[in-house]
């Protein structure tokens, strides 16, 4: 099925980017958090991607120091 909908352009374009740095299309992103709204995601998938995403991209910050608050950000 196809939805349209209208956001706000500096919203698309950090949805844009989050996509970008997660390596899947806007689209994808989108679906997925639909799945997490709508509870079709268990904590144990949330998990494996978690630790996908520790071992494809070594985990490093970069030198960025990171607070607690920051792991949830993009989820909430």
């Amino acid at each position: 099925m196809n939805v349209t909908i209208s956001v706000d352009d500096q919203l698309l374009e950090r949805a844009r980017e989050l996509a970008r740095r997660r390596g899947v299309s806007l689209q994808e992103l989108i679906r997925e958090q639909l799945r997490l709204l709508a509870g079709e995601r268990s904590g144990a998938e949330a998990a494996r991607e978690l630790l996908d995403l520790m071992d494809t991209r070594g985990g490093h910050s970069g030198g960025r120091a990171w607070v607690r608050g920051d792991a949830y950000a993009e989820r909430l």
